[in-house]
């Protein structure tokens, strides 16, 4: 597996308007994409510092993963994210491991990144994603 770098830092809350002004006028950082996501019932905000980015994840569906982790856990992280090369041999091969995977194939996720989630049971607590650009792959 090649992991390039880590891509994002997810943080879950509650209202994404109010959170992209804390990290605009209290951090100095410029939001530049606000997207929704259908499928995953989400609206995402992302900023950039270096090479990594921090993806605000406000739920669009208390059904939807974001809205039930912030019932259960509150506003805070919920994931992190690496750039992984040819993401689905990078899967294959955390499955050859004995990894658990949320995600046994690529998805569509929110930049037009493929993405795929691993499960924190395997990854001592914390979600953790793989991403790979399909325009850089």
């Amino acid at each position: 597996m090649n992991l390039s770098h880590i891509e994002h830092i997810g943080i879950a809350v509650k209202n994404l308007d109010e959170a992209i002004k804390f990290y605009e006028d209290v951090l100095g950082l410029k939001c530049y994409a606000v997207e929704e996501v259908k499928d995953q019932k989400v609206r995402t905000a992302f900023f950039q510092i270096g090479q990594t980015k921090i993806e605000l994840l406000e739920s669009t569906n208390p059904e939807g993963s974001i809205g039930k982790f912030i019932e259960k856990s509150g506003e805070g992280i919920h994931h992190i994210a690496f750039a992984a090369n040819n993401l689905e041999s990078s899967l294959e091969e955390l499955k050859g491991k004995g990894i658990k995977l949320i995600d046994e194939k690529p998805r569509a996720g929110a930049e037009r990144l493929n993405i795929a989630f691993l499960h924190p049971k395997a990854t001592y607590g914390v979600l953790t994603e793989l991403c790979e650009n399909p325009d850089k792959a």
